[in-house]
């Protein structure tokens, strides 16, 4: 008598080969997911048009810079959050060396929105006080805004930047 061999056959989602493949190309998709979500939420997304020429020569710029940088120590100062619609009043500081209070000929605020220019503004900054300036300003959208507070003195102007988050309002 001869008996035949029955083959038990799986099914393929079950072999460990088909399992650990699968597996590698979901890992990977995923992975392109969370890059392209980190690239469009952290990309400033600002070029400038003469990209080339102004790279020509960073380092040498970049050592001039700070060379007449004044060791100013600025801050600005911000509500706990910032609802996208409402005013806002925003304080700047600006302090010397010595801690004493700077008095510049000119404080500008610029608001940059990383993903669409044309939403960009800028409002000069009222003087309270030697050192103290304020602005009331009104974000539009909701989201990521890069604000830059320009200070002009003795012909030069000196920058204090920080990235926001603006919210929706209640």
């Amino acid at each position: 008598m001869h008996t035949q061999a029955q083959s038990i056959t799986t099914p393929a989602w079950q072999s460990p080969w088909v399992i650990t493949w699968v597996g590698a190309i979901v890992l990977v998709l995923g992975v392109n997911v969370v890059m392209i979500y980190l690239a469009f939420r952290t990309s400033p997304g600002l070029v400038v048009s003469d990209y080339y020429a102004r790279g020509q020569d960073y380092e040498k710029h970049m050592v001039s810079r700070l060379a007449r940088d004044p060791g100013w120590a600025m801050a600005l100062g911000l509500p706990e959050t910032v609802y996208a619609g409402k005013e806002t009043a925003l304080q700047f500081t600006i302090l010397d060396k010595a801690g004493v209070p700077v008095a510049p000929e000119s404080v500008t605020l610029h608001a940059y929105r990383p993903s669409d220019a044309q939403r960009d503004f800028s409002v000069p900054m009222r003087r309270v006080t030697n050192g103290l300036y304020t602005a009331k300003v009104r974000f539009r959208l909701k989201g990521v805004w890069d604000l830059l507070v320009g200070v002009r003195a003795n012909g030069e102007e000196h920058n204090s930047g920080r990235r926001i988050q603006v919210t929706a309002p209640d």
